[in-house]
């Protein structure tokens, strides 16, 4: 679906005619060069590419500016494909965040923020030991049996576990624009997003 790359600024609050005060989100969307266009007869599928933020050459591999530079554009930072654009986009076009006016809901795509190590209490919701009587002193927050000895005397796939929390693909569907501003790049959305601030997110109508 039509879309752009932008980057997340950070979270503030506006408040609305009845007076209420709505937490809020602002992120920088675009402006986004268009530097490939995908085909049905050369790629087997229909698609644009779009990239974000310009990125020094000298930190750049020569085939990416060599890439960027049949679209007529400098070097990018972030590079992501979309679909359902259209045909009347052409390579090297600047797509703004002017895609986006008049429109209500949006889903967003971002990385969520990392935990690093945690536990099962943590990362899956475990309650632990609500009680420490009988003896019990050091497991409060242990996971518990994970898996049978005689049979089948393995633990089982999926098996919920202590290990590395967040950092992983997050989209959050139907997110309500509140405003969008154009000459500076900006859309304001309702309630969070995933991700820190300053880190890269994907909005699709």
């Amino acid at each position: 679906m039509p879309g752009l790359i932008g980057k997340k600024i950070g979270m503030t609050s506006v408040f609305s005619v009845e007076g209420k005060n709505i937490p809020c989100t602002v992120i920088e969307a675009g402006p986004c060069a268009v530097s490939q266009i995908r085909t049905i007869e050369k790629d087997g599928y229909q698609a644009i590419q779009l990239g974000f933020l310009d990125k020094k050459e000298k930190h750049a591999t020569k085939p990416e500016i060599g890439h960027f530079k049949k679209a007529g554009t400098a070097p990018k930072k972030k590079v992501v494909e979309f679909d359902s654009f259209g045909s009347d986009v052409k390579l090297g076009d600047i797509i703004t965040v002017d895609v986006l006016v008049a429109t209500d809901l949006i889903d967003i795509t971002g990385y969520s923020k990392g935990k690093g190590f945690q536990g099962v209490v943590r990362r899956h919701g475990f309650g632990g030991v609500g009680e420490s009587t009988h003896g019990q002193h050091n497991r409060l927050r242990a996971p518990g049996s994970v898996g049978a000895s005689s049979y089948p005397s393995r633990v089982f796939k999926g098996m919920r576990m202590a290990g590395r929390h967040g950092g992983i693909k997050v989209t959050v569907q139907n997110i309500e624009v509140l405003k969008v501003i154009p000459e500076n790049n900006l859309v304001i959305v309702k309630g969070s997003v995933p991700g820190p601030n300053g880190s890269y997110l994907i909005l699709e109508k």
